[in-house]
């Protein structure tokens, strides 16, 4: 189950073990439902229809998901990548995060799909690199303007 979860939860945003919680009436019309969350919000996540699929077949060939962060805190270890104590699987939710907002997502609807309350909150994950802030120049209104005009 380690590799389906780890899945979901980058291309979800979701907590491991709002992930590892679900069963199969939680996966339906290609998206997750999150019930129970930490923050108290029912959340719906859509999932690509290919995951969507895989993870319907998981679950019939293999069962219903089992506790696992353990495998996979170890698979983590073995891999070299080194975590704060006690957030092996939040780094998932964190690669998400960075990963959405680096290609275009919307601050306000990462906040929605990560239920925080607190914008603050989905900034801290929404880490960017010094380089994104590059986007400022081929982004802003003006970068696809003739401004030839403006020196007459």
């Amino acid at each position: 189950h380690v590799m389906m979860i780890t899945k979901i939860c980058l291309s979800t945003g979701a907590r491991w073990g709002e992930i590892e919680s679900r069963k199969d009436h939680h996966f339906k019309n290609n998206q997750v439902y999150l019930t129970y969350t930490k923050s108290k919000k029912n959340r719906i996540i859509p999932l690509d229809e290919a995951l969507f699929l895989e993870v319907k077949q998981h679950i019939r060939d293999k069962g219903e998901f089992t506790n696992c962060q353990e495998s996979f805190r170890r698979a983590l270890l073995r891999s070299g990548v080194r975590t704060v104590r006690g957030q092996a699987s939040h780094v998932l939710r964190h690669t998400f995060a960075s990963h959405f907002m680096m290609n275009g997502g919307n601050i306000r609807v990462l906040q929605s799909i990560l239920g925080h309350s607190d914008i603050k909150m989905t900034m801290k994950y929404a880490k960017f690199s010094k380089e994104h802030l590059n986007d400022a120049v081929r982004l802003n209104p003006l970068s696809k303007m003739d401004t030839s005009w403006t020196h007459r």
